[in-house]
């Protein structure tokens, strides 16, 4: 039951984590200012809280579920999925940094909105993030049917 209940959870929150990536990716616009970063960094700060609790739920099933930590361990497709969740976790930093930076100016300047030029930026990296992001339920998929046993 506990292999289950790892599962879901961990299926449920990769669910979740692509929901507010693409929360983030709707708010990013030119235009964005006011309570729109507000909520640009409430939503970035449960995307976070939500990639710890993955690698949390991503242990527990390593280490107490099914198939045992060697099916993982030693499979070359988990170390992909693994590389590419680490991957996004990186190009997540420039977009969070972003955020910040922008409530804050908000903050000093009620009528702030970032250029045109740096929400472009923030958004290719999102889009590059997102892309990324694909890989991972795909490596799972074939980690899933013996891929790199």
């Amino acid at each position: 039951m506990l292999d289950l209940v790892l599962a879901v959870l961990h299926h449920l929150l990769i669910l979740s984590m692509a929901g507010l990536l693409a929360a983030e990716l709707v708010l990013v616009r030119p235009g964005v200012g006011g309570p729109s970063l507000k909520t640009l960094a409430v939503i970035d700060a449960g995307y976070g809280a939500t990639a710890t609790v993955i690698l949390v739920v991503g242990a527990g099933r390593v280490f107490f579920g099914a198939k045992g930590s060697a099916f993982y361990l030693e499979n070359p497709v988990f170390w992909a999925k693994i590389a590419a969740f680490a991957m996004v976790g990186v190009l997540s930093a420039w977009p969070t940094l972003a955020f910040f930076k922008w409530r804050k100016q908000a903050k000093a300047d009620l009528a702030f909105a970032p250029s045109t030029d740096e929400v472009a930026r923030i958004r290719r990296l999102m889009g590059l993030e997102l892309a990324v992001f694909a890989l991972i339920p795909i490596f799972a998929a074939a980690m899933a049917r013996g891929y790199g046993l």
